[in-house]
């Protein structure tokens, strides 16, 4: 069966990695569109995947183009596409990721990625009164046979007024709450990919709902919104 992603795509951003410029780039613009348009038909279509299990209200489909204002790589091109998919708020919280480039360095990724003042004080402070929940789903077998392992940026040490001994103290010292699954080209040109990324990130939603739940109610479970 025909990959739903064509090795043009691969193909492609392996020759702008080596040719990182605008002149290239600018000679390579037609091949560039084409692979454009046929990224952007994968990502619709696991947008309406996503749609039947979960309510996403947008799609953002991440520019080739670099912002090389404050950055020390000079680089104009990603070398990768990127999309993000989001869950309607305020009642649903988390999102979607697809990260595909080739070289086996594509991947989806799930949760809580930059989680505002609030919210991370939220979580923090559901943790430290009771981390039952929350670790009963992330050690769920089926759950880790998709996911692994809760990853994300943390603090070397306690936040503020939390306490470094506090048994939930792992949990409760990260600023990212989020879930990564790698894939490799030979998993992305098959013609099963499509089915694999909507089931693994439909097997994220107990996480989900738990979470949901705890940024849309105090800490006595009243209803915030």
């Amino acid at each position: 069966m025909k990959p739903i992603i064509f090795e043009d795509l691969f193909s492609f951003l392996n020759k702008l990695e080596k040719n990182n410029n605008r002149d290239w780039f600018h000679a390579h613009k037609q091949e560039f569109k084409q692979v454009e348009k046929q990224t952007k038909a994968f990502y619709n279509l696991v947008l309406d995947a996503l749609r039947t299990h979960d309510d996403i209200d947008k799609l953002k489909l991440f520019r080739i183009y670099r912002d090389v204002r404050f950055s020390k790589n000079k680089q104009p091109y990603k070398t990768h596409f990127g999309g993000s998919f989001h869950r309607r708020k305020p009642e649903l919280r988390g999102g979607y990721y697809l990260h595909l480039a080739p070289n086996n360095q594509s991947f989806i990724a799930t949760g809580f990625w930059e989680p505002n003042k609030a919210d991370l004080l939220r979580i923090r402070k559901e943790f430290e009164m009771d981390d039952t929940e929350i670790r009963q789903i992330i050690s769920n077998k089926s759950f880790k046979n998709v996911w692994g392992d809760l990853v994300g940026d943390e603090l070397k040490t306690a936040p503020r007024n939390f306490d470094k001994d506090h048994p939930a103290i792992d949990l409760i010292r990260k600023k990212q709450y989020i879930f990564t699954k790698k894939f490799t080209d030979q998993e992305v040109l098959s013609s099963t990919f499509l089915e694999e990324v909507n089931t693994s990130f439909k097997a994220v939603r107990p996480y989900f709902d738990y979470m949901s739940d705890v940024l849309t109610t105090n800490l006595n479970g009243e209803l915030l919104i």
